[in-house]
């Protein structure tokens, strides 16, 4: 599916800042059109399929990562602990499903409805989608699942069931994009909690340049080794 060039998307002071347009499907041929144009899906049951494409762009640059002191600490604690592991693509359908069920200050209900779960586990299935999770003892405590093509990675959503798992989950990603040689990963929307780990926003022709110049290079390998925490700390 061809999508309206991203300039014409709602601007800044409009009802609806970076919606694109409305309608189409979720297919897996048209979210890879969607993410190859720096465009993504966001909507509510009752709604169309709405695209987005915001300006300025929130993205969190690999080498500006802030592991601040009490993340630290908190990884330093997650990598002594017996049982405590990350891993990647093992359960994408739980982590999806539980950053559906995830209650967020000041929304109701979720956007990442069954057609979107649906839609993302497809891509997954096509080896486009993946998940970073944080096991201990068994059990899966946190996470997060994100797009990519190529060296082009987009975030989606985390969630936690213990403190901090989704921080380590986001770590761990952070770790392997700077083993992979991956240069950011795309956040969609300014929050506190992403610019306080480092995120900030740039223009929305810079991000559409970025993923248009890493689309296409080959993808990584995504499978999570200790060797990445060690680079990691000790950046």
């Amino acid at each position: 599916m061809p999508f309206p060039d991203t300039r014409t998307a709602w601007g800044p002071g409009s009802d609806a800042p970076g919606l694109l347009a409305a309608g189409a499907d979720l297919s897996p041929a048209t979210l890879q059109a969607a993410y190859s144009q720096a465009v993504f899906p966001w909507f509510s049951d009752g709604q169309p399929i709405l695209w987005w494409s915001p300006d300025p762009r929130m993205v969190l640059r690999v080498q500006d990562f802030r592991l601040h002191r009490s993340l630290r600490k908190t990884l330093h604690t997650f990598l002594r602990t017996p049982g405590c592991e990350v891993r990647m693509d093992t359960a994408f359908g739980q982590v999806i499903r539980a950053c559906a069920e995830s209650s967020r200050r000041g929304q109701a209900g979720t956007w990442i409805v069954d057609k979107m779960v649906a839609a993302y586990s497809q891509l997954h299935a096509l080896g486009m989608a993946h998940s970073v999770e944080t096991w201990c003892d068994g059990v899966l405590v946190g996470g997060l699942y994100c797009v990519n093509l190529g060296q082009a990675v987009f975030g989606e959503s985390m969630f936690m069931r213990q403190t901090d798992a989704s921080k380590i989950a986001l770590a761990a990603l952070i770790a392997f994009c700077r083993h992979a040689g991956i240069q950011m990963v795309d956040c969609q929307q300014n929050t506190p909690h992403l610019a306080s780990l480092g995120a900030r926003e740039m223009p929305r022709a810079d991000f559409l340049e970025h993923v248009r110049q890493t689309r296409d290079a080959s993808a990584p390998d995504w499978a999570f080794r200790p060797l990445y925490w060690h680079e990691l700390l000790s950046a």
